[in-house]
């Protein structure tokens, strides 16, 4: 793409904002951050890759992938305030979870040990991590405002936190994994993914764009059912106190909503 090309798509913001400003639904000063974000951001990372890409150092692999991990963890977090030390569990799903793809990936020779494959399928998986990771939060915290009474009578009974719980934790985690599910049902039908996409643009073979575009989705399917379940299993013990009664900020925080 030429830089002119690149400028001309600035007409594409432009018609956001004239909508925006017409319907006044006051999003245009938010418009405009997230367009100079997103070059600056895409541009940056571009110059980083391109240096990792001729370098082809393990170390720096691994530092670009921990601040994926880090940035993926914190956005999620967003999704699980009030929920104590949240963050950290979100961490140690994602880094786990793209530690093991990855891993198989490679071990099985699916992927070369290149840093232009590792790093852009680790993206994938990062970021489809994290957006598991919030809907599962969104979803628990949405569950637990329902069911406050269905727990605290289990538990009244003299079930353990992990029993009272566990239907919740199971919608949750289901919600939480159907967007991939439904991914993967319409892939090729509905769209053309990025992965795939960007193959065909770059010149690659149409059969083999979709042999790469078939692994992405595949181990999204696993990614994603592995952290949910793990984030949840994380996730529970902190939402109870020592008397095994839900945290009462859990239940403020219902009752604020």
């Amino acid at each position: 793409m030429s830089d002119t090309a690149l400028l001309w798509t600035l007409i594409f913001v432009a018609i956001t904002v004239i909508i925006s400003a017409w319907q006044r639904l006051g999003l245009q000063r938010d418009i405009l951050i997230a367009t100079i974000r997103t070059a600056i951001q895409l541009i940056a990372v571009g110059y980083v890759l391109q240096f990792i890409f001729a370098q082809e150092k393990v170390l720096y692999i691994l530092v670009m992938l921990i601040v994926m991990i880090i940035v993926a963890a914190k956005n999620a977090e967003k999704r699980g305030r009030g929920i104590t030390g949240v963050f950290w569990r979100i961490l140690l799903t994602i880094a786990f979870v793209e530690t093991v793809t990855i891993s198989l990936l490679l071990l099985l020779n699916m992927i070369e040990p290149l840093p232009r494959y590792v790093i852009p399928i680790s993206g994938m998986i990062i970021g489809n991590g994290m957006v598991v990771s919030g809907l599962l939060l969104n979803q628990l915290k949405r569950e637990l405002e329902v069911s406050r009474q269905e727990i605290d009578l289990y538990l009244s009974l003299g079930a353990s936190p992990r029993q009272a719980i566990q239907n919740t934790l199971r919608r949750a985690v289901k919600a939480s994994m159907i967007p991939t599910i439904d991914g993967m049902k319409t892939v090729g039908l509905v769209q053309l993914p990025g992965m795939m996409t960007g193959l065909i643009i770059a010149g690659a073979s149409p059969l083999e764009a979709v042999k790469y575009q078939i692994l992405i989705m595949y181990s999204f399917s696993s990614s994603a059912a592995l952290t949910s379940i793990m984030l949840s299993l994380l996730v529970y013990p902190i939402l109870f106190n020592e008397a095994w009664q839900l945290a009462p900020r859990i239940q403020q925080q219902e009752r604020a909503k």
